[in-house]
Order: C-alpha cells, then structure tokens, then sequence
C-alpha cells in the first residue's frame, strides 16, 4: 500500500481539564479575547508581548505571535489566533460567545479555580492604582478595579467575589460611558491581592503584579511612620 502523504498541520490539542493555567487564560479570554463567528477560529490580542507569550504557554499553543492593527491607530499589537473546533465549543459551553463584550454573563468556572480566573480577567481588563491623600497625613490609598461592558456579567463577578471573601466593593459607570467598573479600595484590595497571587510562579501579566508589589510596599511604609 501506498503510504499517503499530508501538509496538513497538526490540530492544537488543548485539553479543557480544569486547572490554574485553564482559567487564567479564560480570564484572558472573557476580557481581550475574540471568538470569530465561523465557530472554529480564536483571537487572543494585547499591548503586552509578555501576556501574549504567557497565554500561549497556558495553553501549550504552537502557534505564531503576530501583529493586529489597533482601531483607527498605525500601531499594531501582538496577537495570536489559532484555530480549534472543539475548544470553541467547550468556550461556548463556559459561557464565552462571540461579540461577548455586552452579552457575556455568567460564567462556568469552577470555585477552586476561580481565584486564577480572576487574576486573568484583571491582567486582561482590570487596573490598580495608588495616591497619597492629601487631606490626612499619611494617607496612602490604593484601589484594584474590573472592567466590563456587561452589567450581566461585572454583577456576576462582584457578586462571586463577595460569595468568596465577603467584600461588596463599589460598582459604577463613568459619564458617557459604556464600561462598568468594578472598584476595591485598600483593605478589600489586600484581600483580593492574596486570594489572586496565592503562591509564586503563578501566570500573571508581570507588570502589573510589580506594581502591585510596590503599592504594597509603600502602603507598608506609611503605617510605620
């Protein structure tokens, strides 16, 4: 018998297991990710090279990283997007559809897992900032936030949250715009930051897990003065 030859490239085989890496890049996935509608094809897109690089490893893609154009803007962002059938479905089954940024909901993600979920949907949309207060001497305050276009989805994940660690943080929406926002001031945040990088070597976005790193050393500063 003849031996038929193909150039046909190998399938990603990601396996759907839930795990740390898992529902970090699910994480990822429910922020900056895209779903295509021709029900096979994924998009995972950021400014950071390093997220890139990271999600890739999560999932043990072979994928290449390449470029995407940014809106109206000439600069182009790394991407990666690859293509998997069945990985699709599972994402559907989890609760990521496409166009997901005002239709995503809640979401399937198991509680042990939960906590590395968050810390993806916090490298992909969420930010942390800090500011001296003026008004107390002292005072050093800081805040985590998250992000969503759904109020479906920003309520499911405050309310998550609170089932975990019982901190309700404060939900709004800027003024002529679409994004809820989901803020944790100090102590709350403190909790957060501890239930999200529980041990080292964990997946994360490394600059914004530096910067968190020196808030909290700034915040240690102030009450020792």
């Amino acid at each position: 018998m003849f031996e038929v030859q193909s150039n046909m490239k190998p399938l990603n085989r990601i396996k759907t297991d839930w795990d740390a890496n898992l529902a970090y890049a699910v994480g990822l996935l429910a922020t900056d990710g895209c779903l295509y509608k021709d029900g096979r094809h994924i998009d995972f897109t950021s400014q950071d090279i390093q997220l890139i690089k990271t999600f890739k490893t999560c999932l043990n893609l072979k994928n290449k990283i390449g470029l995407k154009a940014s809106g109206s803007s000439t600069n182009k962002c790394p991407r990666i997007q690859f293509g998997n059938i069945l990985f699709y479905k599972w994402l559907l089954e989890v609760g990521i559809t496409p166009h997901k940024s005002r239709t995503i909901a809640d979401l399937k993600v198991p509680d042990e897992y939960f906590f590395d979920f968050l810390r993806g949907h916090f490298d992909g949309d969420g930010c942390c900032f800090s500011y001296w207060d003026k008004r107390w001497h002292s005072s050093f305050m800081f805040y985590i936030t998250f992000a969503s276009a759904s109020e479906k989805h920003i309520n499911w994940l405050r309310q998550k949250i609170n089932n975990f660690v019982k901190i309700n943080g404060y939900l709004g929406k800027a003024k002529k715009s679409n994004v809820y926002q989901l803020r944790y001031a100090k102590k709350e945040s403190i909790l957060l930051i501890s239930k999200m990088y529980y041990k080292k070597g964990l997946p994360c976005l490394l600059r914004k897990f530096k910067k968190i790193q020196s808030i909290l050393k700034t915040d240690k500063r102030s009450l020792e003065e």
